[in-house]
């Protein structure tokens, strides 16, 4: 019988075993790790990542969302290790082969930055390229608030900052923004999402990710985004991720986003949005990011076709082709 998810008995931190991830599909990188901070123990969390490419050379930095891990960015490293890049893809914490804190209250927005940071200064990463997508950017982008003279250029891909703001209104698909001083309008969607993932009895990584892709994806492919979650101690970071979503103005996720648009309002620096064209939770968050970021003007956005949320997966290596040529054009 299985202890209860943060029950007395349950560890703090929990590791995937390697055998889970042995011989998984077009995943064949060596693993490293760095230390990160603990906020709840003495002993620092280590945070997993794939490091291709010549160690010398302007670092690429993917950073995943929910509830996938480094596997989603498997077809762009090579196609960013051949043209010359350092490809670094992170595991966040509690996901991947990462530490997994095992109660879902142990993981906040604030600390998702914070760990990723902590990698960035780990590694001294410089002229970092970020490529994020889904929660990649939140957590991504509010990295480089904290430390923005360590980044070269963004690529936002089906991506947001929610700060559910009123003038959001009528601009997302996915609606999340204040109405009134005392309510807010959030999608029907939305709120499911935010609340399936602790409803459900067996939450698992791949139904979402074949939902949200355009094209079919092998259900081999599909096992290997469940590897890193054998059990219920392994899933809480996934688990609680949706629920870290801002949807009030008052949310503290919210106040990190809106310092996060403070830092993006000065960022002058290349920022291109590549979005994939079926993807409602993020149709119309690539105009705001055009919109509201210096460095967006006059860049060669472009929106993915018969792509989803998880353009990754539906075309990966045409996407990094496309990011490579953008890269070596900004340089």
């Amino acid at each position: 019988m299985t202890t209860p998810l943060g029950g007395p008995d349950a560890p703090q931190v929990v590791r995937t075993d390697e055998a889970r991830f042995a011989n998984l599909p077009g995943y064949p990188f060596e693993s490293c790790y760095a230390d990160v901070g603990n906020p709840y123990g003495p002993e620092a969390l280590q945070m997993h990542y794939i490091d291709e490419g010549p160690r010398d050379a302007p670092p690429v930095l993917m950073v995943h969302g929910e509830p996938t891990w480094s596997y989603v960015y498997r077809k762009l490293i090579p196609v960013f290790a051949a043209a010359g890049l350092r490809a670094i893809a992170v595991d966040q914490i509690g996901f991947g082969r990462s530490d997994k804190l095992t109660r879902p209250a142990h993981y906040t927005f604030a600390h998702h930055v914070r760990w990723l940071g902590a990698l960035i200064h780990a590694l001294d990463l410089r002229e970092i390229t970020l490529v994020c997508q889904d929660w990649g950017g939140p957590v991504g982008m509010g990295a480089l608030a904290a430390a923005p003279d360590r980044f070269a250029r963004v690529v936002a891909g089906n991506t947001m900052l929610h700060t559910a703001e009123p003038s959001l209104e009528g601009r997302i698909e996915w609606a999340a923004h204040a109405s009134g001083d005392a309510n807010a309008t959030v999608a029907t969607a939305l709120l499911d999402w935010m609340h399936v993932s602790h409803r459900s009895l067996d939450f698992e990584a791949s139904p979402s990710v074949a939902f949200a892709t355009a094209r079919a994806v092998a259900p081999e492919v599909l096992a290997a985004y469940d590897a890193p979650f054998p059990s219920e101690w392994h899933k809480a970071g996934m688990r609680h991720f949706p629920a870290l979503i801002p949807v009030t103005p008052t949310d503290p996720g919210a106040e990190i986003n809106r310092q996060t648009w403070e830092a993006l309002s000065r960022f002058d620096r290349p920022f291109l949005t590549l979005f994939g064209d079926r993807d409602p939770p993020t149709r119309g968050w690539d105009a705001i990011f055009r919109e509201r970021v210096p460095g967006a003007a006059g860049q060669p956005h472009q929106t993915l076709e018969n792509a989803g949320h998880f353009w990754q997966e539906d075309c990966g290596e045409e996407a990094a082709r496309i990011i490579v040529e953008w890269i070596q054009s900004t340089s």
